[in-house]
């Protein structure tokens, strides 16, 4: 199977395999939707761009602009089972006055009257405004942002990266003050919904019990769209999406559910929950479900400055081993059929970081990558089964092909966890000796909680684990990358507080990785 590189020397390729992913769903909704007639003169009786626009997947040339028609967004949308066409805008200045690209998009009952445009022959490196219209309604204005040109070496990229952002544990003041900052481009890293019911005594509710169906799905994907904070960061610059676990169920992995569901009704609610993820990203076609598959790792390149590898290890993954949970490993943690990836997924990713010709290779994904001995003795090891932990053995390939190939700069962008964390990437985490080949940031959650019980045993277990630089587990928020040529510095932004909406923001922490020298440093 052919995977994509996002950059323009595979244009022609691109162009093809979009088409190809997408045409058997897409005639079939060809097909189904010329039954709806279209609503040429839409009016309705609240706003339906309630849940705003977004933007995402930047190309030199191009990137894909968002929103959903949801003028009764928590029941359905509240959209008639008709087509409706929908204007859009692209231009040079925030007041729309300079177009350069304009269009119509069909918004339909079979994607939940969602709109993705992939807007191309734009110029690289450069920002610009959008928005879209339907009937008299305007939507709020988006700013977007393209990639720089292939084989140009930015001075410099800033962005941020994001996780888990549980609506009822806290409000989303974080993300007002992400949108405040001069960012190119955020990478949220999964967890964008929580799959379950209402919890009694939380700050803020969800909307009906735990999400099974295609409705229910919907529902959740706009309760969160619905936040004013989060509609900003995604209006402020253009952003980059994996999963986690969330999106579908907590701890699933491949067609494995958590709890007690049979293979039928499990695959049933992983096709809901895919397509529901569609409808509310701006994702190209090239990830438009297929039925129980959903193409989400991809690569994006910013001139040679960085590169970023982005991965799904939940679609693809090995049960988790030794019954899951934090214990001492059992033989299938280091078992060679265990993957976080697959096997395609791991050979596409071998193969983009060979042919980098980037300076800061970046693997954008979900689980800690490096070791860690959550035991506060240092013998036996107690080790999360969920991380990467519980997958040494492609760890170990990974990181060999790291060292052996000579990578430039890796870095592992990391979530999941709640909690703030740095490491360096050691060639064997036993050996304090050994040498370092990378640096992993691991980010706290914007609103998701770490439990304060954890804290303390966790701070006492540091002494067992010398390539762990930094932890925090008290302060949620994001984490704020500069790069240059010559030097990364990472910024562990948290907000005072998720139950005050407005919290003030701080940098907790700051560390760089110089060029050639893997390793985080203190700033």
């Amino acid at each position: 199977m052919e995977f994509i590189d996002y950059n323009r020397l595979l244009a022609n390729k691109y162009k093809r395999r979009n088409f190809l992913l997408g045409a058997g769903f897409l005639t079939g909704l060809t097909i189904t939707s010329q039954w709806h007639p279209v609503l040429a003169n839409p009016r309705f009786s609240a706003d339906p761009f309630s849940l705003g626009v977004a933007s995402g997947d930047p190309l030199p040339d191009s990137v894909v602009i968002w929103t959903r028609l949801a003028p009764n967004p928590l029941l359905g949308g509240g959209m008639p089972v008709k087509n409706v066409p929908v204007r859009w805008q692209v231009a040079l200045d925030e007041k729309m006055r300079r177009v350069v690209r304009r269009g119509v998009a069909m918004a339909t009952p079979e994607l939940g009257h969602s709109v993705h445009v992939d807007v191309r022959g734009l110029d690289p490196q450069r920002w610009y405004w959008y928005r879209f219209q339907v009937g008299r309604e305007f939507s709020p204005i988006g700013r977007t942002r393209t990639a720089p040109a292939l084989y140009t070496l930015p001075q410099k990229l800033n962005f941020a990266f994001v996780s888990c952002q549980d609506w009822q544990n806290g409000f989303y003041t974080a993300f007002r003050h992400l949108a405040e900052e001069n960012l190119d481009l955020v990478v949220h890293l999964g967890d964008y919904i929580y799959e379950y019911g209402p919890r009694e005594g939380a700050p803020r509710q969800h909307n009906g019990p735990e999400i099974i169906s295609l409705d229910d799905y919907r529902n959740r994907h706009a309760l969160y769209k619905t936040d004013p904070n989060l509609q900003a960061a995604h209006a402020a610059c253009p952003w980059i999406f994996t999963w986690d676990d969330h999106e579908v169920d907590n701890n699933y992995v491949n067609l494995i559910p958590e709890d007690d569901q049979t293979l039928g009704d499990f695959t049933q609610r992983r096709i809901n929950a895919y397509q529901a993820y569609y409808e509310h990203m701006p994702l190209r076609r090239s990830s438009l479900p297929n039925g129980l598959d959903m193409l989400l790792y991809r690569r994006f390149t910013f001139g040679n400055l960085a590169e970023f590898n982005v991965l799904d290890t939940r679609q693809y993954r090995t049960d988790q081993p030794c019954d899951d949970g934090l214990k001492p490993r059992c033989a299938d943690a280091v078992d060679d059929k265990g993957t976080m990836t697959g096997s395609e997924q791991e050979q596409w990713l071998l193969t983009g970081l060979d042919q980098s010709r980037s300076r800061w290779n970046i693997i954008a994904q979900q689980t800690m990558f490096a070791q860690y001995n959550f035991n506060t003795n240092p013998s036996p090891g107690v080790f999360n089964m969920d991380q990467w932990d519980g997958y040494v053995a492609q760890r170990n390939r990974l990181l060999n092909f790291l060292n052996d190939r000579r990578v430039s700069n890796p870095v592992v962008i990391t979530g999941d966890i709640h909690s703030s964390w740095v490491h360096d990437l050691k060639l064997d985490f036993d050996n304090p000796n050994s040498a370092t080949i990378g640096t992993e940031f691991v980010g706290t959650s914007i609103s998701s909680d770490f439990p304060v019980q954890f804290i303390a045993p966790v701070q006492a277990s540091l002494s067992n684990n010398p390539h762990t630089k930094f932890f925090d587990g008290a302060f949620r928020g994001y984490v704020r990358c500069q790069l240059t040529p010559t030097l990364w510095q990472t910024d562990y932004r948290v907000v005072s507080s998720i139950l005050d909406l407005n919290a003030s923001v701080r940098t907790l922490a700051s560390f760089v990785v110089q060029n050639g020298q893997p390793g985080a440093l203190v700033n």
